[in-house]
């Protein structure tokens, strides 16, 4: 999956332009890690500076009047998002040549622009230079290329139309409509393969970052992984982790990877089920302004998952009438084992795509057709792989005839603070 090449370099050290990266959590606690990276045959194999990375990425070079131009000097009302790395941007370049263009011509681009305060937003920005400027899917993002000019540091990536998952699932009002089921098993499926091509023997990237806000949705809802910031090479030879200092985002992250630092795949299983679950629910994996008891999602859920009479208990109520019983049933189970906490019982995210898929598959010939009916409520089948050729959903449709061109700010993303 993907176009890559093989030979992948030895994890960069901090002393060598590594990618030691800080996260402050809202509370003000710190978290500190080293991440290192993933590259191939072209460079190499001893870690990297700057200028080496930059040199050997697939990117393009914008000078920093370009990308002032392009954002209309970064005006406040082309800010698309906002987080602990800086500010996202919508702007226009020419698709040829690249060059700014006027607002609403040529290719709509996201410019994240670093804050020049502190160390933590450097490293990921050349972590994010480093793995997307190499690392090529369909439900990656694509960075088209960066900024390195005097203190300014800034990344020109694809426009996703639709925004964050986080923004779909948890926010309210007129411009998020609840996801119907049948994207959410859309979205779900191509994040897994997005996780699935890191996780290839061919890439052996962790991801270690997986969470609603840093899965983007194009204007047909299909799902790609951003931020690698904190992505990591995974272990080579006969090694079953990587060590490091717990870096991640509060709920998200495995229990064995907060208790003993070592980092596998399977822990981005655990997130992906995590995720998963907030799909299933409409609920936050943390979410203080619950009930007593239902602060935490996993604690919450979990012993409903495994019940077919309970089941029904933790499912969004907006979904009601778009699925079968069954396909519940199995969406939980999915869930469940990704949330083992033995990671041995964890799927590979191989087995999860193949699961996904038989979810889109299914037929659901006993759902209801409420939301047919209702003209204000999402819901349709799938169409996977040409095997079934059901009813495109509203939501799709109207993606190919509407430009969608701006979408809200995400909120706020709490981190794990050791």
């Amino acid at each position: 999956m993907g176009n890559c090449w093989p030979i992948r370099i030895k994890a960069v050290s901090p002393s060598h332009g590594g990618l030691n990266s800080k996260y402050v959590s809202r509370d003000g606690n710190e978290l500190s890690s080293s991440s290192s990276k993933t590259s191939f045959a072209s460079v190499p194999p001893t870690p990297r500076s700057e200028g080496e990375i930059l040199q050997s990425s697939n990117l393009r070079s914008f000078s920093f009047n370009d990308l002032k131009t392009a954002t209309r000097n970064f005006r406040p009302d082309s800010v698309l998002g906002e987080g602990g790395f800086g500010s996202v941007f919508k702007g226009w370049i020419d698709e040829n040549t690249f060059t700014a263009t006027k607002p609403g011509t040529g290719t709509v681009i996201a410019v994240k622009r670093l804050n020049q305060e502190g160390l933590q937003g450097h490293r990921e920005w050349l972590a994010e230079v480093n793995y997307l400027g190499q690392l090529y899917h369909p439900n990656l993002v694509k960075l088209i290329g960066y900024c390195a000019e005097d203190e300014h540091r800034l990344l020109v990536y694809e426009f996703m139309p639709r925004g964050s998952l986080e923004n779909h699932l948890f926010r309210r009002g007129s411009y998020f409509q609840p996801l119907s089921w049948n994207l959410r098993m859309k979205v779900a499926l191509g994040a897994a393969k997005g996780l699935a091509f890191l996780h290839s023997a061919e890439t052996q990237v962790i991801y270690r970052d997986f969470k609603t806000s840093n899965i983007l949705l194009d204007s047909a809802y299909n799902a790609k992984l951003s931020d690698f910031g904190l992505a990591k090479d995974g272990p080579t030879g006969d090694k079953s982790h990587v060590s490091t200092r717990v870096m991640g985002t509060y709920g998200y992250a495995a229990p064995e990877y907060l208790a003993t630092g070592h980092l596998t795949a399977r822990s981005d299983i655990y997130s992906f089920g995590v995720v998963f679950l907030e799909m299933l629910s409409g609920r936050k994996a943390i979410d203080k302004n619950r009930p007593a008891g239902e602060h935490n999602l996993i604690e919450w859920a979990k012993p409903y998952l495994s019940s077919k009479r309970r089941i029904l208990r933790i499912i969004d109520t907006r979904l009601e009438g778009q699925y079968t019983q069954a396909e519940a049933l199995k969406a939980a189970n999915l869930a469940m084992q990704c949330l083992s906490v033995d990671p041995k019982y964890r799927p590979s995210m191989e087995e999860v795509v193949a699961s996904l898929e038989g979810l889109q598959d299914s037929k659901g010939h006993a759902r209801t057709n409420h939301s047919d009916r209702n003209p204000n409520r999402n819901h349709h089948t799938h169409t996977n792989g040409g095997r079934h050729h059901h009813k495109r959903s509203t939501e799709e449709a109207a993606a190919a005839t509407r430009k969608v061109e701006s979408y809200p700010r995400p909120s706020p993303n709490p981190l794990y603070a050791q």
